[in-house]
């Protein structure tokens, strides 16, 4: 069974992302200069590959250097879904019963208009900002997997609305009219804006540390952390018997942005590996600092979404959530933890991880939708 702890330590830098650097490249890092292998006419050689910076060709994939990221780009196809295969039946009579308090209408509202913004944004930085910046071709064929990904997230958060029947302006609008998903996204447009500057490029220490920095925060702060207040609460309605279209679909979603989390805890440690430059102590500090920022954002969002305990929840189990959490991102990319002795009130989260069960939590459908050969998180 694939645990929480596992779905944030699994596959971080597999043994073929630590092939031998080139000499030329090892004594530029010691001089503390950025560089790349110089490659000659030919063909591609695997030595010649990195994952930014990279003088090769980019639209030849093979030979891999990275199989980790092929690896997840075939497990991300496996799991292909769609959110019409889903039955919202359940939901719509529920939602137009008197058996939902208002709090509980609350939270579902407030995560829909969280998440319909966010998946957005994470498709933006990834479509305007990363894919341009990352020069390895099987990475760079992961990201247009996980772009796709993006697009069916936002789509799943459509179709639950247009199910239910909610006030689509209401839903579409509260990253600007909510303060407590206005501040979370206010946080990440810096971060958007410099990979989509048409004039940024990478290739001097400045620019990689923003690239670098712009990573961290999408893969740990923004689906490593941000999601998961919204995955906790909905998937506790889901265990109550509430919701369960709508909590079948964020089940899907969470195997989703657990790969894409591994995936870019994969890329920050592998640039790490090429260039160890950039990983000055001042820069980890400076990402300790941000990781500290998104809790505390994090946690008013729970706060404002839940006021008042509900489904056996309340916002102060929540901050030592978030903190287990943060602690454990830190972990993931190498830098110290921030809240020491914060533990997981929540372990019912691992069974939502664990994809290898026969049918899903919510017993409406086969979790595992593959159209190839088996997923295997081994």
């Amino acid at each position: 069974m694939l645990t929480f702890d596992d779905e944030i330590t699994t596959n971080t830098i597999a043994s073929e992302a630590t092939n031998a650097i080139p000499s030329e490249v090892l004594d530029a890092f010691k001089e503390g200069k950025p560089a790349a292998p110089e490659v000659t006419a030919g063909r591609i050689r695997v030595e010649d590959k990195r994952i930014i910076n990279c003088q090769a060709d980019v639209n030849q994939l093979v030979p891999f250097k990275y199989k980790w990221a092929w690896e997840k780009y075939l497990a991300a196809c496996a799991n292909h879904w769609m959110p019409q295969e889903v039955n919202m039946t359940a939901d719509i009579a529920l939602w137009k019963s008197d058996k939902l308090s208002d709090d509980e209408r609350r939270l579902i509202k407030r995560n829909l208009g969280f998440f319909t913004t966010a998946d957005s944004l994470a498709a933006n930085n990834i479509v305007l900002g990363t894919y341009r910046h990352i020069s390895n071709p099987e990475c760079r064929q992961f990201l247009l997997r996980q772009a796709f990904e993006e697009a069916i997230h936002t789509h799943a958060y459509q179709y639950i609305v247009e199910s239910l029947g909610v006030d689509e302006g209401e839903i579409f609008n509260m990253y600007h009219e909510v303060p407590s998903i206005r501040n979370k996204d206010e946080f990440l447009l810096p971060f958007i804006d410099v990979l989509t500057n048409p004039e940024f490029k990478t290739g001097t220490v400045e620019a990689d540390q923003a690239l670098l920095r712009s990573l961290i925060v999408f893969a740990c702060i923004m689906e490593g952390l941000f999601f998961y207040v919204g995955f906790v609460q909905i998937l506790a309605l889901g265990r109550q018997n509430k919701m369960t279209g709508a909590a079948e679909q964020y089940q899907y979603i969470l195997r989703d942005e657990s790969m894409h989390l591994n995936f870019g805890v994969d890329v920050i440690n592998q640039i790490k590996l090429e260039n160890p430059h950039l990983w000055t102590p001042e820069f980890r500090e400076e990402v300790r600092g941000l990781m500290q920022k998104g809790v505390e954002l994090e946690y008013a969002y729970a706060e404002d979404t839940m006021p008042r305990g509900i489904l056996g929840l309340n916002a102060s189990m929540f901050k030592e959530y978030l903190r287990f959490i943060a602690n454990r991102r830190c972990q993931q990319i190498g830098i110290d933890i921030l809240y020491p002795g914060a533990t997981n009130p929540f372990p019912w989260m691992s069974e939502m991880i664990d994809l290898k069960k026969e049918k899903n939590f919510f017993e409406t459908r086969v979790t595992e939708y593959q159209s190839g050969g088996s997923l295997s998180w081994d």
